[in-house]
Parts: structure tokens; sequence; C-alpha cells
């Protein structure tokens, strides 16, 4: 009577354990190689490979299979159907770094020239105030003492005055 206990219990497991087999064997990809060959494995096919030579991914059946062409289905619009239906791939690890790479570019460059444009901005506020520091000297009336290359020192006179005001006007125009 234990033999036979022992034996229900036996093939209950053996059971068991072939359905766990089984049911590994839904979660594989099948596929045709460059060479027409196919394919098992439970990790995706390469990239290289052309969705239409994916013959069965986990949770579908095969897309071309003997079901399909006894239907009278021509196995070129099943694959049709197929890509149709079925999802995009998740990327692989090569295009999400491709990706991730092609953010940071982009982000560096907008950094870059925000930074360019910052300093634009400064440069651009610092001649101005030199601007009006130079425009309230030359509208004080004060005389005003210049250095030729020589070292010789002379004064500005009215028509250097008058021609170094308009000048300094021009920027001015720019400031505002």
């Amino acid at each position: 009577m234990n033999a036979i206990r022992l034996k229900h219990v036996f093939s209950a497991t053996a059971t068991v354990v072939l359905l766990g087999l089984a049911t590994s064997a839904l979660a594989q990809f099948i596929w045709l190689d460059e060479k027409g060959v196919k394919q098992y494995s439970d990790m995706p096919p390469p990239a290289s490979v052309p969705s239409k030579r994916i013959l069965k991914t986990p949770g579908q059946s095969l897309a071309r299979g003997a079901g399909s062409q006894e239907a009278g289905n021509d196995p070129a619009d099943a694959a049709a159907t197929d890509a149709k239906a079925a999802p995009a791939a998740p990327p692989t690890v090569a295009e999400q770094d491709a990706a991730y790479q092609k953010r940071k570019a982009e982000l560096a460059e907008k950094n870059k020239k925000t930074a360019q444009e910052a300093k634009q901005a400064s440069d651009k506020a610092e001649n101005c105030a030199r601007a009006r520091a130079n425009q309230r000297t030359l509208d004080s009336g004060t005389r005003i003492a210049q250095t030729d290359a020589n070292g010789q020192r002379s004064y500005m006179n009215d028509d250097q005055r008058a021609k170094q005001n308009a000048d300094n006007r021009a920027v001015l125009n720019d400031c505002q």
C-alpha cells in the first residue's frame, strides 16, 4: 500500500514538474537567423533580426505556423497583420544608451548656449554702465584730459567732445 501511495506522489510530482517546464517553454522567442535556421531563446532576438523573421514571442502563438496556412491566409498577409497588431518591442540597451547620449549632448549644448547668452548679457550690461558713466562726464562740462601715444597730455577740444558725445549716445541707444 505504501508503494502505491509513493507511486501516486511520484507521479503527481512529475506532473507538476512537467507542467512547470511546459509553461517555461511558452516564455521563449523563436526566430529565423540569416541562414534560415530556427533559433530558440528566452532572450529577445538581436536588433539586426527583422520583425518579419520573428516567428514567436512570449505570450503569442507562432506568427507563421501551420494554422495560418490551413485557414487559407497568405503568410505575407499574416506577417503584415501581426506587425500592425504587435506593439513595438522595448528598446534595447544600446538604443537606450544612444538616446541617453543624445539627450546628454542636447542638454550640454543648451547649457553652453545659456551660459554664452548670460555672458553676453553681462558684458552688455557692463558696457552700458561704462557708457552711462562716460556720458555723465561728457555732460558735466569739465575738461577731459587725454594722453597720446608719446605720453603727452592734452585736453579734449569742443569738436572732439561733440564726436565723443555722439559715439557715446549711439552706444547708449543700444542699451535701452
